[in-house]
């Protein structure tokens, strides 16, 4: 029986919103069955029914969506509720679907504050609700082979980690344009105290702390604003301590012309290092102390990258696997644990998927990172 989810946000000519819709929809294993699209009543229901729901199970506000939805018999209700509102509004809905024993996916960043984070962190274990923030970039089937050898020793002693999350769509002052994405992303009223570093920093923080399997201690960081007028940050650099004397480097930029979306990181050890990039992610490069580049594929008929990569690989070899399918993989993920907790069975731990720890982790980072850069001194996390 496929789980029912309720969507927040996502209505016409949102980014994020279809992506989530497909990834949910990949593997048969979640409908949708109600949705809040947008504050504006209007575009709601438009998007209500270009998405195929029944005129009654589309609403104006996600305040009277969760309420309506939650009093509905249990065969019909919802089991999760996404939200993929600006960064502004996660909080209050993401609190109240909670509250209403909903399980909940949330887009990243987690909310505003680390206030918020604990607020989250706090109702979570108050209930029996399961959450899910989408970094989707751990459900790489290479992410996952990576994080698997610097677990499993193959790297030797980690000494260092550089992650970069490179774009170019900013340079010019696209929120000016009617580029609706870039409106919210540069406002802090909506997007929070950060910009670049809260859009994509948060994902490459992410990033290096799953694969690395290590926390960063403190960080020194340089926000810059290079797009007169902007008020958030478009562009930075940081420096980052982990645990176990792991020096790393973390650099993401909005406006740094000609990258598309340039994501990768690199992991060195005594005994050797990895690349990931995501614009090549079939790609895993191993680069071991005295011997020839070795390259891992995703689902290559010519050596196995190991049962973790194969069971977040969908495709034979050869064919690319990439944004949406590494985010089906955390719906599904996220699928098989709410269908564990309903059986009363363990769910099997090697399909993860960012919680409310790497929600909270993110929020920790960014109060960081703007906290040194305005102060020009070295933060703790």
């Amino acid at each position: 029986m496929r789980l029912r989810m309720a969507m927040i946000g996502g209505g016409t000519g949102s980014f994020i919103g279809p992506v989530h819709l497909m990834a949910a929809r990949m593997d048969s294993m979640i409908e949708l069955v109600a949705g809040a699209f947008s504050s504006k009543t209007d575009i709601s229901e438009k998007s209500g029914r270009e998405y195929g729901l029944p005129v009654n199970r589309i609403y104006g506000n996600w305040e009277e969506m969760i309420e309506k939805e939650s009093r509905l018999p249990a065969d019909q209700k919802p089991d999760i509720i996404c939200v993929v509102t600006p960064n502004n509004l996660h909080y209050a809905p993401v609190i109240k679907a909670i509250n209403a024993g909903f399980h909940v996916i949330c887009d990243k960043p987690l909310c505003i504050s680390v206030e918020e984070a604990l607020d989250i962190k706090s109702a979570l274990e108050s209930g029996n609700t399961l959450f899910c923030i989408t970094h989707n970039y751990s459900g790489y089937p290479m992410v996952k082979k990576a994080r698997e050898m610097v677990a499993g020793g193959e790297l030797g002693t980690i000494r260092k980690v550089m992650v970069e999350y490179l774009q170019g769509w900013l340079s010019d002052k696209e929120e000016e344009r009617g580029n609706k994405q870039a409106e919210w992303r540069s406002d802090p009223a909506k997007a929070g105290k950060a910009g670049c570093m809260g859009d994509i920093g948060t994902h490459a923080f992410q990033l290096a702390e799953y694969i690395s399997g290590n926390r960063v201690k403190r960080l020194f960081s340089q926000l810059n604003t290079y797009v007169d007028g902007r008020i958030l940050d478009d562009d930075g650099n940081v420096f980052l301590d982990f645990q176990n004397g792991i020096k790393g480097t973390l650099l993401a930029s909005q406006v740094a012309c000609g990258e598309e979306n340039a994501l990768s990181i690199r992991v060195y050890g005594t005994a050797g290092s990895l690349e990931w990039k995501q614009m090549e992610p079939n790609n895993l490069y191993f680069r071991k102390k005295d011997s020839a580049l070795q390259v891992y594929r995703t689902a290559s008929p010519y050596g196995s990258p190991g049962p973790i990569a194969e069971k977040h690989s969908r495709l034979p070899g050869g064919h690319p696997e990439g944004f949406i399918e590494a985010f089906a993989n955390l719906y599904r993920n996220f699928a098989l644990n709410i269908m564990a907790l309903r059986n009363n069975e363990k769910h099997d731990s090697s399909y993860d998927y960012p919680g409310i720890a790497d929600g909270l982790r993110g929020m920790k980072f960014l109060d960081a990172v703007v906290d040194s850069s305005e102060k020009d001194q070295w933060r703790e996390i």
